[in-house]
C-alpha cells in the first residue's frame, strides 16, 4: 500500500485514488524563458520517480504537465514583467521563438536524465478560451471583480485561503513585502490577478481579446484550467517544488474550488530545494548550473539523477562538485557491478546482449542486456521485487530502494535472477543499469593486457595469503577502470565493461 506525505494535511497518508486502479496526476511545468537549472530538474526527477512507482505497483497513470509560455511575471505576486517577454528581449527573439527553443531544451534535458515525458503536455497559449470561461464563471459567482481594467480573485470571499497553513499571513501579504510594489487596484492584499489588460502592460507581446479588454491571463489560472481540461474536476495528485506552495498552489486551490464548488485535489506532492553553499539554487542569481554544464565537466547526467535519488525528496539537498565526485565513485562501481552480472548471465546462456541501434552517443556503442524467459528464479525475484516496492511505497524512499538494489547485488542467487531484478528496479530508478557502453574502436593493446594480467596475479596472491581486503581492492580498482573480472571454475576471466 502506497503511503505519501500530503502537504495539505502535513501527514503521511495511505494513498487512495478517486477511481480504483487509476491515478490522475498533474505536474507544474517549466516557464520556458531560459534553461532549466539542476535545482528545477531535481523536482522533475522526483516527480518522475513518483509516476514510475505508481506504474510499478500497478496503477494506470495519466500525467499532465503545462508549459508556461505566457503570464508568469518575474515576481510571483503580480509584479514585474512577464518572464517570457524578458527572455525574448534578452535574446532579441520573439516570445514564441523563445518558448519553442527552451521547451525543446527542457525535454532534451529530461531525455538525458531518463525523465519520462508526461502523457499530455499543454502550452498555456493553447487554452485562452478555457481561461476566459473560468474567469467569467468566477465573476458570476462573486469570487472575482474588475478593477483598473484587470480582473482579480477576491480572497476575502473564502473562509480559508491559506489551505497549506504554517504561514504567517502578515508576512505573506504582498503589500508588506519589501521587494513588491503594492497593486492599489486590489481590494485585499492577498488578491491575485486572473486577467491583465493593457492598462498595466502596454508593451505585452502576446495579447488576446477578452470581455474585459485586450490582455492576457495571470499565471495561476493556467494550471487549474489545463488540469481540468485533461483530468476532469477531481485529480488525485498535484506536484511541484516547495516554492510553488505559496502563492501558486494556494491560488490554484482558491480559484479551482470556487469555480467547481467542491474539493479539487486530494494529495499535494512537493519536492524540497536543491541548495549550493550559498543557498537555494535559482536563476535570479544570474548564474546557475544546467545539465549541459554538468556534461561539459565530464559527468554523465544520470550521475546527477543518482545523486538526487540518494536523498529523500522532502529534504533539502546540497550540491557541490566534491559531493558529485563522491557519488561518481559509488555510481561507477554500481554500474560496473551490474554489467559484470549481466555479462555473467550472458556467458551462462541465460541472457542476451543486443546492440541498441541508433543509441550511439559521443562515439559510444550501447548494449542492452535482457534475461531469457524463465531463466530467473521466480521466488527470489518476487521476494526482492516486493522489498523494492515496499521501500518506494514508504513515501517514495529512494534511498532505501537503492539499498535493496545493493542487497540484490550481494545476494546468494544466480546472475540471471540478479539481472532480472536490476532491470525491474531500473523501471523506476532510471539509471540504465542494464545498458553497457563501449567506446567505438576501443581495443585492448599488449600493454593494457599485460597490466590486467599482472593485476590478476597480484589478486590471486593476495587471496592465497587470505588478504581478502587487498583482493577486493584490486578488483574494485579494475572495475573503476572499466575492466571486469569474473571468477569461474576455469579460473579468472576478464572483459571490458
Amino acid at each position: 500500500m502506497l503511503k505519501l506525505y500530503n502537504t495539505l494535511t502535513k501527514s503521511v497518508e495511505e494513498f487512495v485514488p478517486n477511481a480504483e486502479g487509476k491515478v490522475s496526476m498533474y505536474t507544474c511545468g517549466p516557464t520556458v524563458y531560459h534553461y532549466a537549472h539542476i535545482g528545477n530538474l531535481r523536482s522533475y526527477i522526483c516527480e518522475d520517480v513518483l509516476e514510475k512507482t505508481l506504474r510499478y505497483i500497478g496503477y494506470d497513470v495519466k500525467r499532465v504537465m503545462n508549459i508556461t509560455d505566457v503570464g508568469h511575471l518575474s515576481g510571483d505576486s503580480d509584479d514585474g514583467e512577464d518572464k517570457m517577454v524578458k527572455g525574448a528581449q534578452r535574446e532579441h527573439k520573439t516570445v514564441m521563438e523563445i518558448a519553442k527553443f527552451y521547451t525543446d531544451a527542457f525535454f532534451e534535458d529530461c531525455r538525458k536524465l531518463n525523465i519520462k515525458r508526461p502523457d499530455v503536455v499543454e502550452p498555456a497559449t493553447n487554452c485562452i478560451d478555457e481561461f476566459i470561461h473560468m474567469i467569467e464563471v468566477l465573476l458570476e459567482k462573486g469570487y472575482a471583480y474588475k478593477a483598473g481594467e484587470n480582473v482579480y480573485f477576491d480572497t476575502s470571499r473564502l473562509g480559508e485561503y491559506f489551505k497549506f497553513g504554517n504561514q504567517n499571513e502578515e508576512e505573506l501579504y504582498v503589500g508588506v513585502r519589501d521587494d513588491v510594489t503594492e497593486d492599489t487596484n486590489k481590494r485585499n492584499k492577498n488578491d491575485f490577478v486572473l486577467w491583465f489588460t493593457k492598462s498595466k502592460f502596454e508593451d505585452q507581446a502576446l495579447k488576446w481579446d477578452s470581455p474585459w479588454g485586450v490582455g492576457y491571463p495571470g499565471w495561476h489560472i493556467e494550471c487549474s484550467c489545463i488540469s481540468m481540461k485533461h483530468l476532469g474536476e477531481y485529480i488525485d495528485i498535484h506536484c511541484g517544488g516547495v516554492d510553488n506552495i505559496f502563492p501558486h498552489h494556494t491560488n490554484e486551490i482558491a480559484q479551482s474550488e470556487s469555480y467547481l464548488g467542491h474539493k479539487w485535489c486530494n494529495y499535494w506532492f512537493h519536492v524540497h530545494h536543491l541548495n549550493d553553499r550559498e543557498g537555494k539554487m535559482s536563476k535570479s542569481k544570474g548564474t546557475f548550473l544546467t545539465v549541459s554544464v554538468v556534461e561539459e565537466k565530464g559527468y554523465d547526467p544520470l550521475l546527477y539523477r543518482f545523486f538526487c535519488l540518494q536523498s529523500h525528496y522532502r529534504k533539502p539537498l546540497e550540491f557541490s562538485w566534491d559531493a558529485l565526485d563522491n557519488t561518481k565513485v559509488a555510481f561507477d562501481k554500481l554500474k560496473n557491478r551490474a554489467i559484470a552480472i549481466a555479462e555473467e548471465a550472458v556467458s551462462a546462456g541465460k541472457a542476451v546482449k543486443t546492440e541498441l541501434q541508433g543509441a550511439a552517443d559521443d562515439g559510444e556503442k550501447k548494449y542492452v542486456y535482457k534475461v531469457n524467459d524463465g531463466a530467473a528464479d521466480q521466488a527470489v525475484f518476487d521476494e526482492y521485487r516486493q522489498k523494492f516496492a515496499d521501500a518506494l511505497s514508504a513515501d517514495i524512499n529512494t534511498s532505501t530502494a537503492i539499498t535493496v538494489l545493493y542487497d540484490v547485488l550481494k545476494a546468494d542467487t544466480d546472475a540471471a535472477t540478479k539481472l532480472a531484478l536490476i532491470t525491474s528496479f531500473d523501471e523506476v530508478l532510471g539509471l540504465d543499469l542494464n545498458i553497457g557502453r563501449e567506446a567505438a574502436g576501443q581495443k585492448v593493446d599488449a600493454e593494457l593486457e599485460k597490466y590486467i594480467l599482472e593485476q590478476i596475479e597480484l589478486r590471486k596472491a593476495a587471496k592465497k595469503e587470505k588478504n581478502f581486503a587487498e583482493a577486493d581492492r584490486i578488483r574494485a580498482k579494475l572495475q573503476s577502470e572499466g575492466i571486469i573480472l569474473e571468477d569461474t571454475r576455469e579460473g579468472v576471466k576478464w572483459h571490458l565493461a
